[in-house]
């Protein structure tokens, strides 16, 4: 009799996971994940606790949230926020990406509670929080390697190794192995229950299986609707992720600040992006991010003089615009990634650059992003270093002319969208009445925008 039942309560397990698994897959193949309402019109800072104030922990950026919300942030990711392991560490703090535990906390910026703390102050002040999950790889101390150390890829002579050579603080997963799936799942889904987390930035993501990102949100969102960004830029991502990296704009816009490329090739850029992703398929524009900072250089460093009105083109193409930290206080050094180096916070012209533009967004729906928002309608400039565009939804239009070159250009462009009274975004909103035509003379690098 006992045999008898535990074979029936083997077969119950049995058939009870088959059910789980086909449920699962039935519903990824019917379901179109979308984005959260709230992420619409929304804008996304990038937070560098390390860096972010000398003490380096969540209670000490916890004062600066009132900043964040008066200039109009949305989205709040922070870097990982995990303990780093000390095994083959780089630098004498390591990488963020070095992951020693996916349940845990890094004791240098605080404790469980100290995070819970800081979810509930991001929610009262209706933003909302996403952490950085490193999936592909961990610290080569992660808990793992002692408790799981099937989950880890090895080589011949059965050893760990880095994903990538020169990554030689990480080891690399096997996603091929289902209980790793498993456990993976259960971590990120501890911080969504326990934490109340409004979602993941996920790194490297092309490298991890899209079955696997599929299988996750589908489990994270029977608790809560979730906004998941993917640290890539391949269309397929859009079947798990509402947002991915757009790379392709940024390279542009460096080539063509060091005169490589011309506004022209942005056009064509949009031109076969329509083509590549859906219209719902967010993508996140920026002119810096940690990796860029630290590794390729500021923007200042790499769009020189063109980097304010770069950044006045990622506030109103479509997309949306990412800030990383110190790019409102006009930080033009590059923020050490193993060590400590602290933000020089001071006053600069970029806080009320972003301010205006993110509070535009806000208000106004030809911004908002994927078909929450208008399209991009380039117009014809006759000048290849004038890009100029319209965005319209319903009756909220934006109009944005840049000049991106270093010289004194002029320009006349005759359209229907150019007509009407529109207010002049970065001069004190004054109304301009435009009778179909606009004539500018534009300094180098200068730009105009204007909205109704």
């Amino acid at each position: 009799m006992n045999n008898y039942v535990k074979r029936f309560s083997i077969c119950l397990k049995s058939a009870f996971l088959f059910t789980l698994l086909f449920s699962n897959y039935i519903f990824s193949q019917n379901t179109k994940f979308t984005p959260p309402d709230w992420s619409k019109n929304s804008v996304i800072y990038e937070v560098n606790v390390r860096q972010y104030t000398n003490e380096g922990t969540f209670k000490a950026f916890e004062k600066h949230l009132p900043e964040l919300k008066k200039m109009g942030v949305d989205i709040l990711w922070l870097m990982p926020i995990h303990p780093i392991g000390e095994l083959n560490r780089k630098g004498t703090l390591g990488s963020y990406y070095a992951v020693k535990d996916f349940k845990a906390v890094n004791p240098e910026f605080g404790t469980h509670e100290d995070f819970k703390n800081l979810v509930s102050k991001i929610h009262e002040l209706k933003m909302s929080v996403i952490i950085d999950w490193v999936a592909n790889h961990t610290s080569w101390d992660n808990v793992w390697t002692k408790t799981h150390p099937e989950f880890f890829s090895k080589n011949n002579e059965g050893n760990y190794f880095p994903p990538v050579e020169d990554w030689a603080d990480v080891i690399d997963l096997n996603f091929d192995n289902p209980d790793l799936r498993k456990e993976m799942i259960g971590s990120m889904k501890y911080w969504v229950d326990e934490f109340g987390i409004d979602g993941f930035r996920c790194d490297v993501a092309a490298m991890v299986p899209i079955e696997f990102w599929i299988e996750a949100r589908i489990e994270l969102e029977r608790s809560k609707k979730l906004f998941m960004l993917a640290e890539a830029s391949e269309p397929y991502l859009h079947k798990a992720f509402d947002m991915t990296y757009n790379w392709q704009l940024k390279d542009l816009m460096n080539d063509v600040a060091q005169g490589k490329k011309k506004g022209f090739d942005i056009i064509k850029y949009y031109a076969a992006e329509k083509k590549e992703y859906n219209a719902n398929d967010y993508r996140m524009v920026f002119t810096s991010n940690h990796d860029e900072n630290t590794w390729h250089g500021t923007e200042y460093e790499r769009l020189g003089d063109g980097a304010e009105t770069f950044a006045v083109l990622c506030g109103t193409v479509p997309g949306m615009p990412l800030i990383y930290t110190g790019q409102e206080t006009g930080m033009n050094k590059r923020l050490r990634f193993f060590d400590k180096d602290t933000v020089g916070w001071k006053n600069d012209r970029m806080r009320g650059i972003y301010t205006t533009l993110n509070h535009l967004k806000e208000n106004n729906k030809a911004l908002w992003n994927g078909k929450s928002g208008g399209e991009a309608e380039f117009l014809e400039t006759g000048n290849d270093n004038i890009l100029a565009f319209v965005r319209e939804k319903e009756e909220n239009v934006v109009f944005t002319v840049l000049n991106l070159s270093a010289n004194k250009e002029s320009v006349k462009i005759r359209n229907p969208h150019v007509k009407g009274n529109l207010k002049n975004l970065f001069d004190s909103n004054d109304s301009v009445e435009l009778p179909g035509e606009l004539s500018l003379d534009m300094e180098p690098w200068n730009y105009k925008v204007y909205f109704k």
